[in-house]
């Protein structure tokens, strides 16, 4: 064996031991392919907060155009010009994607929402649900799909969770307050009035649900019915 298959041997072996590629290693080795390992992939980038709200809005334009059956992720993915893979990636599928579309654009939240007092939180909670700006047209092209779609029912009782968590919490700053009963029979019921009063104002009354509506509603039902010891 030549002397420089010795040093070269050597060299590898150190290679090896101590993790440093050789000096005579290929360019892409020295730059770290070593530590990355064979299998490492280039990392995907995430979609930005503004890249969201726009697959969003596509996506709630065309469930008013065409229903939510119709909808395919073929032609969200045409209308934003984004691939399916993405879409995939990101939302797992149709389901997904719509729930979290109408959750986006939902026109009132739940952040800040504590007054000081059972009442004064849910007055301001109505008032927001009352204020703001219903679409009738995307309520027509979702609520029915909802009872025939089981992956669209998950995908909103998913989401519908962390409304659940923000109402959970406002009674259970009433109960601190000494404003309920910790085990007051209406409590689990809560989530169920609140949305109840708004379906079935539009239901019975072909109208909407205005904040002076929900304000007497929550006089007349909800609190009588959180204070019962």
């Amino acid at each position: 064996m030549t002397g420089s298959g010795r040093t070269g041997g050597v060299t590898m072996r150190m290679a090896r031991t101590t993790g440093v590629p050789p000096m005579d290693a290929p360019q892409d080795e020295k730059t770290g392919a070593a530590e990355r390992g064979p299998c490492v992939r280039p990392r995907r980038s995430r979609l930005s907060a503004e890249r969201e709200a726009e697959i969003y809005g596509a996506v709630l334009a065309l469930l008013c155009e065409v229903g939510y059956e119709a909808l395919t992720m073929d032609a969200v993915a045409a209308r934003t010009r984004a691939s399916k893979a993405t879409l995939y990636r990101k939302w797992q599928g149709k389901p997904r994607l719509v729930a979290a579309a109408i959750r986006h654009n939902r026109p009132f939240d739940f952040e800040g929402l504590d007054t000081g007092s059972l009442a004064g939180d849910l007055y301001e909670l109505t008032t927001r649900i009352g204020q703001a700006k219903k679409d009738t047209d995307l309520v027509r092209a979702v609520v029915p799909a909802v009872s025939k779609d089981t992956g669209l029912a998950e995908a909103f009782r998913d989401l519908m969770q962390q409304d659940r968590s923000a109402i959970d919490a406002l009674f259970e700053r009433a109960v601190r307050r000494g404003e309920a009963a910790a085990d007051c029979p209406a409590r689990p019921y809560l989530p169920h009035l609140l949305l109840g009063s708004v379906i079935a104002r539009s239901l019975i009354d072909l109208t909407e649900p205005d904040a002076a509506f929900l304000k007497q509603y929550v006089d007349a039902v909800i609190l009588p019915a959180l204070r019962q010891r």
